[in-house]
């Protein structure tokens, strides 16, 4: 049984704080203007392999923000354009399969998952098994999705590296232990595109990841405990000269301004 988060209605949902601020029109932010959470990791630029994520909820016009920024490792190569809500765009590296980079842009966040049968969360939870498997085969008609290999019969199901239960198929390993999807190349879109992208707990303080967005327990626990999928929460992650250069366009927080009035 998932365990759900309840809470009042925000009054930052209808009136601007000392923490928020006006930002431009633009329909670049169509897709994601009814967003009322924003999970925003920046990085150095698209070779780092580490950066910082900050939480923010919809206040007026602008953005608040929410708790300290924690931080994250990202992919072992770096980031690199995905396909989410953004527009496609060329202006830097693009994130294809088996590359090693954490996919930038806005992205929708789906559905929580975990070794445990439920987790204080806001958002649809699956506990996982040892049946199932993320695809990351690209020619599979099932490729970058979850399914339960024990019941879904399609070619090369069985020729996926990527087990939802690694305490089970990988010495214990506990980095799926809680984390949620990332929506990048929703239902495998694009072939070869990039599949299997998490936010999840990291093995190691400062281990970059295959691709994912890595954290302390102690930052995913609240994290997972703030996201409530009734808000349309999204998940933006940009190297830092991207997001200085976007933030306008795409109606992203400040923030510099977001820390400065903390």
């Amino acid at each position: 049984m998932t365990i759900r988060r309840t809470a009042p209605l925000l009054l930052s949902l209808v009136l601007a704080t000392a923490c928020s601020h006006r930002l431009p029109a633009s329909t670049d932010a169509a897709p994601w203007a009814e967003a009322g959470q924003l999970v925003l990791v920046t990085t150095a630029d698209w070779d780092a392999t580490g950066g910082e994520l900050r939480r923010f909820e919809r206040a007026g016009d602008g953005w608040r923000q929410v708790g300290d920024a924690a931080p994250i490792t990202v992919g072992r190569t770096g980031t690199a354009w995905g396909i989410g809500l953004h527009a496609a765009r060329s202006d830097g590296p693009v994130k294809r399969e088996g590359d090693g980079k954490a996919p930038a842009g806005v992205f929708a966040i789906g559905t929580a998952f975990g070794y445990a049968a439920g987790v204080r969360t806001g958002l649809p939870y699956r506990a996982m098994t040892a049946n199932d498997w993320c695809i990351d085969v690209p020619a599979s008609p099932m490729y970058n999705r979850i399914v339960d290999r024990s019941v879904a019969k399609a070619a090369g199901l069985d020729q996926s590296t990527e087990p939802m239960r690694r305490d089970l198929h990988a010495d214990g390993d506990q980095r799926y232990r809680e984390g949620f999807v990332i929506e990048h190349n929703r239902d495998g879109a694009v072939a070869n595109g990039g599949s299997c992208i998490f936010a999840h707990l990291w093995k190691a303080p400062g281990e970059a990841t295959a691709g994912c967005t890595a954290m302390a327990p102690d930052a995913m626990a609240p994290l997972l405990a703030w996201l409530d999928a009734r808000r349309h929460p999204v998940f933006v992650t940009l190297p830092r000269a991207q997001y200085e250069a976007l933030k306008g366009a795409w109606r992203l927080p400040d923030i510099d301004r977001a820390e400065a009035t903390r």
